[in-house]
């Protein structure tokens, strides 16, 4: 019997061990994340709604005009491209030679509405010349190529320029007087291949004519030497992505960085470069767009007139 109880004693014990097991406790049920609130329409932007921007100057091919942004604008945009704007609200916008039909001028208020004033560009009527028997002319050399690739950087370099000037907004002055030799747009036609057409306007005087700044600006380009084409190249910033170059010049009379005012002598009249005989080519950009610096010097002091002539110069 003593045996038997030992056995059943030793028996038992893997039972009460296993049953004094202590039982984990239950886990917490998972966390049901909360359902996304429903979307919310939004709401369509509101079209845009006409403006008068107050412009002033010629909208035409080549024109250049000063407007004024409505009060409370933080941007300004022409045809989708930005435009920069004054502290007062005014700004300035070019239209280039082959400018389109239309264009459109959108600012941006800051609550996000907009403004906008669709511009009807007026087309011009170019001096077109046709030579069915003269060829362009001659392939370059490499050796040209590759000059003209390092002054084309020079002058591409100096239009990134920004200088803050606020000559943009003053009324320009003819920085030279005289015979008006080339207009602005003319093209040859050679044997039915367009050449390129005239990118400013020249003006037919002696060598050592003075000529002057036609507003303030500062000057990003003076060369210190010839130029292939350009010749003494001469350019200045009148600000807002505005400048004006100066070509065939016999001699410059400023420095780079240096500011200069309206009606100051910068240099004077020559036929360095490519020119057949002295004269000044003043040619004009608005960023990209090729400008005609008439539509901002006006009519010529004096009626010289314009009566081109291919013996005066070859730009």
């Amino acid at each position: 019997m003593k045996h038997a109880a030992r056995r059943l004693g030793a028996a038992a014990i893997p039972f009460l061990l296993a049953s004094c097991t202590p039982i984990p406790p239950a886990q917490p049920p998972a966390a049901v994340p909360p359902s996304p609130p429903p979307p919310v329409a939004e709401r369509p932007a509101s079209p845009p709604q006409a403006f008068d921007f107050a412009l002033r100057g010629p909208l035409s091919q080549g024109g250049v005009a000063i407007g004024s942004a409505p009060a409370g604008a933080v941007s300004l945009a022409l045809d989708g491209k930005p435009v920069e704007l004054a502290s007062d609200g005014r700004f300035v916008i070019g239209f280039d030679r082959d400018a389109a039909a239309t264009a459109v001028l959108t600012a941006r208020l800051a609550d996000g509405s907009l403004l906008r004033q669709t511009l009807s560009i007026q087309p011009r009527q170019w001096r077109i010349e046709n030579l069915p028997t003269l060829p362009r002319g001659t392939t370059p050399t490499p050796e040209f190529l590759a000059r003209r690739k390092i002054e084309l950087a020079k002058i591409n370099a100096a239009r990134e320029v920004r200088s803050g000037s606020m000559g943009w907004a003053q009324h320009f002055l003819w920085p030279a007087t005289g015979r008006i030799s080339g207009v602005f747009g003319s093209q040859r036609i050679y044997a039915g291949e367009p050449g390129a057409y005239h990118s400013g306007v020249d003006v037919a005087r002696p060598a050592g004519t003075p000529v002057v700044s036609p507003a303030d600006g500062v000057v990003i380009l003076a060369a210190d030497a010839p130029f292939s084409l350009e010749g003494n190249l001469l350019m200045i910033d009148h600000g807002m992505g505005l400048n004006s170059a100066f070509l065939h010049l016999s001699r410059i009379d400023v420095k780079v960085g240096q500011r200069v005012t309206r009606g100051q002598l910068i240099g004077a009249v020559g036929m360095t470069g490519r020119a057949t005989g002295p004269h000044l080519h003043w040619s004009m950009k608005w960023r990209d767009a090729r400008i005609d610096p008439q539509a901002l010097a006006g009519p010529m002091p004096g009626a010289a007139g314009i009566q081109p002539s291919s013996a005066d110069s070859s730009d």
